[in-house]
């Protein structure tokens, strides 16, 4: 049997928003030891050549000093790396494109 790396992990419950509970042992989070960590855990699906080329461009970007938002859309637009339409970076697409990778 030959064995295949998983790149995203198919039991990944779906996200819940938090509810306090009030009673011990009973909330969402898995029992230490007993979950199987799984190579890119918190993903649904293995990442795309876009995400991969995004995260290296934010790398190179934060690597320069970016910090805030205007900063990192400066360093996307003059590492050449544009939005998946072919635009230039603005902070509103940026925010709208993290929230977008995000879910």
């Amino acid at each position: 049997m030959r064995e295949q790396a998983v790149k995203f992990n198919p039991s990944l419950k779906p996200w819940l928003a938090p509810q306090p509970n009030n009673v011990a042992g009973k909330g969402v989070i898995e029992k230490p030891g007993e979950a199987q960590n799984l190579v890119w855990q918190n993903r649904k699906a293995e990442p795309t050549q876009y995400e991969n080329d995004f995260g290296d461009a934010l790398e190179k970007v934060f690597d320069a000093g970016a910090v805030e938002l205007e900063e990192v859309v400066a360093g996307l637009n003059r590492v050449g790396f544009r939005t998946p339409e072919g635009a230039t970076w603005t902070a509103e697409r940026l925010a709208a494109e993290f929230r977008l990778l995000a879910e």
